[in-house]
């Protein structure tokens, strides 16, 4: 029988542990955490891994199947994508065995992670942690394929990218563990991209609203997909570096504190197209007519603006994926011709900076005070998108790095908020 989410049976500390292809990019990194898990298991802590495919394996593994048709399959593609983690955990349990520990590696489809039928983008259904907590009893670290699934008809499948974070916040939840940790190559969750701003302060906590704004809107720490799991189930997930033994950032619940906070972090994303169409007669049904043929091409529509109607007629702006501009474009030029609007134009040179904090809700001015910051830098907003918790504006791609560097100094996220403001 599949195990229900939420009951718990083991009685030791258990701790689910996810490292990231970097955090096991080649065997030197392999042994290196196959050692720090053995001891967290020697320290009395029950133990489940969760690992994704060494770094790089994956975009490998995809330009091969490219190399045979620009239009894989994707029951096939899934096939071939899951073998990264498959060796993975396979090179994983022989260093933790060679650690002196015991291990026992599992597929997807071993551990019977059932998902939907969707492949390449799966989504998980329920979780058979039989054979997990039977490696447990019998003092054995868990390690589990990160990213793959099964479906009820026994097929491979994958639950897209960044999958293995949500593979192991759904064990978390399926065997009601202490702790998810998840093992990346940066310290923690940070206000903005140390690499970009490097005034950038490492956040000691966040909520998983606030990650999973952040996490959608361009930073690549965590799968959004992973923390709203995590929400759902109340997972406590802990971010942190392989590469160090420092405390990362702790996604949790909100608490008052944290709504203080006017804004917790910048986010931006230059993976970001822009199409306009020009003079669309207004009038009901043209915009169903128009995203609804976008839609049905499976291209996802993220801000759209429409200018106020003059003499009958309209302007319609809006974004899309980099990799998904030019088939949205051919796309909408039929439409246009058909609804009689004047011109298609595109753009796929712009960028999303966004800010996002929970302190949006009861704090007034913060639309405005970051509009006044990219204005004092002469950066131009081409659209602006609202939320509860998030403020985005669509930009020259060029200003990108100079936008969130404004921006972080103005919400002076380099500096730690006092307790209690």
């Amino acid at each position: 029988m599949g195990a229900q989410f939420g009951r718990k049976e083991i009685k030791l500390a258990l701790i689910i542990q996810k490292y990231g292809g970097t955090s096991v990019r080649d065997v030197g990194r392999l042994q290196q955490v196959a050692r720090g898990i053995v001891e967290v298991r020697e320290s009395g802590n029950d133990v489940v891994v969760v690992v994704s495919a060494m770094a790089g394996e994956t975009n490998r593994l995809l330009q091969l199947a490219h190399q045979i048709t620009d239009a894989p399959n994707t029951r096939e593609l899934d096939v071939i994508l899951a073998t990264g983690e498959q060796v993975a955990i396979g090179l994983l349990s022989l260093g933790i065995q060679a650690s002196g520990a015991r291990a026992r590696s599992f597929t997807g489809t071993q551990v019977r992670i059932l998902t939907d039928n969707v492949h390449t983008r799966a989504r998980i259904v329920n979780i058979d942690v039989e054979r997990i907590r039977h490696a447990l009893r019998e003092g054995e670290v868990a390690i589990v394929a990160g990213f793959q699934g099964v479906n009820a008809e026994e097929e491979v499948t994958t639950l897209g990218r960044g999958g293995s974070d949500l593979t192991a916040v759904a064990l978390a939840a399926a065997l009601n563990a202490d702790m998810c940790e998840i093992y990346t190559d940066v310290e923690g969750v940070y206000t903005a991209d140390p690499g970009m701003v490097p005034t950038a302060r490492k956040l000691s906590r966040i909520t998983y609203e606030e990650m999973i704004e952040i996490a959608s809107l361009g930073a690549k720490v965590l799968q959004p997909r992973a923390v709203e799991y995590a929400k759902n189930y109340n997972v406590s997930i802990h971010v942190r570096s392989s590469f160090t033994k420092s405390p990362g950032t702790l996604v949790v619940q909100e608490d008052q504190d944290m709504e203080r906070v006017m804004v917790s972090g910048i986010a931006y994303n230059k993976n970001e197209a822009k199409i306009t169409i020009t003079r669309v007669v207004d009038r009901p049904g043209i915009a169903a007519k128009l995203f609804g043929n976008v839609a049905d091409a499976g291209v996802v529509v993220d801000m759209i603006v429409q200018n106020i109607s003059q003499d009958g007629h309209t302007d319609i702006s809006f974004t899309v994926s980099r990799v998904d501009f030019h088939k949205a474009k051919e796309l909408v030029q039929g439409v246009a011709k058909e609804i009689g609007a004047d011109q298609v134009l595109g753009d796929d040179r712009i960028a999303k900076v966004s800010i996002v904090g929970l302190g949006m809700r009861t704090h007034s001015g913060v639309a405005a005070k970051m509009f006044r910051a990219l204005a004092a830098e002469q950066i131009n907003i081409m659209m602006i998108s609202t939320s509860e918790i998030k403020v985005s504006c669509v930009i020259d791609e060029r200003h990108t790095e100079r936008a969130v560097r404004v921006l972080h100094d103005a919400f002076e996220l380099q500096t730690e908020p006092p307790i209690g403001e």
